[in-house]
């Protein structure tokens, strides 16, 4: 059974042209978008601290081979942790969430990660988070590493265009 469904589908994809004419890739070969998680590298910098806070900024890249997508937004979904043990923060959001950044190859976003400058921070090797589209979250968590600290009252900022 096996062998006719693999004839029944080299079937399906051979298509005959005239001379000259150029065939459209199968809809299937279709690179896959650079939103998706398992799809892009994120790394975890500090940033320049501002008045009363430190930033990180999380930088997403996209290897050549993926289809360029759209975000928008703050991540959701935050989870932090250090060396595999999450840690007790949950992280808000600020800014404008209806802005729409592209993001794949060649083309990084970004995102900061406030914390407030209190003394009472606790260091953290991992963000976990869900992206999002302009039609909503897009499907699976995405992580970062990278070494930065957390503390009650962190924010998380809209993605931006660039590195």
């Amino acid at each position: 059974m096996r062998m006719n469904r693999t004839l029944v589908a080299a079937a399906a994809v051979l298509t005959v042209a005239a001379p000259g004419t150029a065939l459209a890739a199968p809809a299937d070969e279709a690179a896959p978008s650079a939103c998706r998680p398992a799809n892009h590298l994120a790394r975890i910098a500090q940033d320049r601290s501002s008045a009363g806070h430190l930033h990180f900024r999380v930088t997403l890249a996209a290897p050549a081979g993926y289809a360029p997508c759209r975000l928008a937004g703050s991540p959701t979904d935050v989870g932090f942790s250090e060396h595999g043990a999450t840690l007790p923060v949950t992280a808000g959001s600020y800014g404008d969430q209806t802005g729409v950044v592209t993001f794949g190859p060649g083309r990084p976003v970004h995102f900061d990660i406030q914390v407030r400058n209190n003394g009472s921070t606790s260091p953290a090797d991992e963000a976990s988070f869900t992206l999002h589209g302009p039609g909503g979250a897009i499907p699976g968590t995405s992580v970062a590493e990278g070494a930065f600290v957390v503390s009650e009252g962190t924010l998380v900022g809209p993605v931006q265009p660039g590195a």
